[in-house]
């Protein structure tokens, strides 16, 4: 049952999200009902290149090299009222 409330507070707030913030809060919401995120085509990323200076570019391969390459899970637990 929809509580239209809620959803018009969400709707609200949505908006106010970049189209990147409303992308993860996308696959927050798939997540959560248990289906995949969506993939983005890599075309998408085509606009990056050349946009991260070498000296930055220096800076995440050494913090990478340095240890920094730890995954984290993400995982939704689901609790029921018993």
């Amino acid at each position: 049952m929809e509580n239209s409330t809620t959803f018009q507070e969400i709707i609200t707030l949505l908006k106010t999200l970049s189209l990147e913030q409303q992308r993860q809060v996308l696959d927050f919401m798939l997540e959560l009902s248990g289906e995949p995120p969506k993939q983005y085509p890599g075309k998408n990323l085509l606009q990056l290149v050349g946009t991260i200076s070498k000296a930055d570019l220096e800076i995440m391969k050494q913090t990478i090299e340095e240890g920094c390459e730890q995954v984290y899970e993400f995982r939704v637990v689901r609790t029921t009222n018993a």
